[in-house]
């Protein structure tokens, strides 16, 4: 028994000093994070740029960065973009029967929609000088089968990266989903699923992306204000694209004939930086 008590001391030593230094990495993190916080966002974009078709077409862009095509059989057109008054945004889908050909982007879908999309003009990159951004928005959307709604941002210079902070997928379950790499054949997925209740009402959609490393940043996730899980990726550097879109069908199941019409809308959304 005397000869093991040296070492049972030893651990202990070693138990002590690795919990203060646990404790101490944290204390930093959570002083600099205290910082930032307490600093006064540069807020990028707000409720105004809805607030009349001139505002709106000095922040945004029609249709996706890449053009009107996607994953679904809907094709974007800007007639299916309207704001309206109260500083709401709304994309309408409608059925066509006419032949317009398939979608260009896999799986390649026959087209049947004409819908809308549109992408703010600007970039979000978490960065050493911008290290935490806030993204926020209210939305009432569909939840049929057939209809596809997000609130996303996705990389600018490549893909993965990929934030889901709204995605619905014909059912009222929202989608909060976060795609890293190294690449798009090898993709990795952090889903957090959610039932809201009645998504044909206002609900907010947000994210806090917050730099936790030299490459790494934490994404939280909420809705309505409420935390719903917090996923990390390594997309520190990495410029995204910040979408509204309204797609349908592919990943949402098969609306058919059935499914003439949807409306999504969206106000209220809000993008701020906090500066080092």
């Amino acid at each position: 028994m005397l000869t093991k008590k040296p070492n049972l001391i030893f651990v202990s030593l070693l138990s002590v000093l690795f919990c203060q230094r646990e404790r101490s990495v944290a204390q930093q993190k959570a002083v600099l994070l205290a910082a930032i916080t307490s600093q006064k966002p540069v807020v990028l974009l707000d409720s105004a740029s809805f607030s009349s078709q001139a505002k709106f077409e000095t922040h945004w862009n029609m249709f996706y960065p890449w053009g009107t095509d996607h994953n679904g059989s809907a094709r974007m057109y800007k007639e299916q973009v309207s704001v309206l008054s109260g500083g709401i945004l709304q994309i309408t889908a409608n059925r066509r029967e006419t032949w317009e050909g398939k979608s260009t982007a896999d799986p390649k879908l026959r087209i049947f929609y004409h819908s809308g999309a549109v992408h703010w003009k600007e970039k979000i990159t978490v960065s050493a000088s911008k290290p935490r951004w806030i993204i926020s928005g209210d939305f009432q959307v569909p939840s049929n089968t057939g209809t596809w709604p997000a609130f996303w941002i996705t990389g600018a210079s490549s893909w993965p990266p990929e934030s889901d902070i709204m995605e619905f997928k014909g059912t009222d379950t929202v989608w909060q989903n976060t795609a890293t790499g190294p690449d798009w054949k090898h993709l990795s997925w952090q889903n957090k699923l959610s039932r809201v209740a009645s998504p044909q009402n206002w609900h907010n959609y947000k994210i806090v992306m917050q730099k936790t490393s030299a490459k790494d940043m934490s994404i939280e996730y909420y809705v309505d204000g409420v935390k719903t899980d917090t996923h990390t990726a390594n997309f520190v550097g990495k410029p995204f694209w910040l979408i509204i879109n309204m797609q349908m069908e592919g990943d949402s199941g098969i609306g058919g004939q059935s499914l003439q019409h949807a409306v999504m809308k969206g106000k209220n959304v809000y993008v701020a930086a906090y500066s080092n």
